[in-house]
């Protein structure tokens, strides 16, 4: 069984907090929100550098994903949302928009901590 899904998903925030990863942002009014700048993104100015996905080890159906974000100004966080029956159908179809070039699979946590 992978590590990954018995961690919890603020061990991995922590984690890329100490790497500069140290906003959050949410989904309102069709664009994404830094909560520390109050800035909003669309889809072009958005890259997720990485993705981690979680099940709930009690209950196989509390899903979730964190997306580890940069911006086009520099902004670098973290979005958390859930998945599968929990899922926000108008914030994936938001993240579907984001241009494929934008969407990498870094690797940037040491290798100790994936």
């Amino acid at each position: 069984m992978s590590t990954e899904y018995a961690k919890h998903e603020t061990d991995y925030i922590k984690r890329y907090e100490k790497l500069g990863y140290t906003d959050s942002y949410r989904f309102i009014n069709e664009k994404l929100r830094s909560t520390k700048s109050d800035k909003t993104y669309a889809a072009k100015d958005i890259t997720i550098v990485k993705e981690h996905r979680y099940e709930g080890m009690s209950n196989p159906s509390d899903m979730s994903l964190l997306y580890v974000l940069e911006t086009s100004d520099g902004g670098k966080g973290t979005l958390l949302t859930g998945y599968g029956p929990s899922a926000d159908a108008d914030l994936y179809a938001f993240l579907e928009t984001i241009p494929e070039q934008n969407i990498k699979d870094k690797d940037i946590l040491p290798p100790d901590a994936q």
